[in-house]
């Protein structure tokens, strides 16, 4: 399944950067950005439930 993946992660706080990095990382051993916050992934079911847990 091509799933779309947003986000908009604060960056004002240490954790927040830390937290923006973790999921930009994910992401993109998931899928392909688009843009600067925007990923395009193709991935299985069980590759999508794994996607949730580790951003969640």
């Amino acid at each position: 399944m091509l799933i779309i993946v947003t986000y908009d992660v604060s960056t004002e706080t240490s954790a927040g950067r830390r937290r923006l990095r973790r999921v930009a990382k994910t992401c993109e051993s998931m899928g392909q950005r688009v843009q600067k916050s925007v990923f395009e992934c193709q991935v299985n079911e069980m590759q999508y439930e794994q996607l949730l847990r580790t951003l969640l």
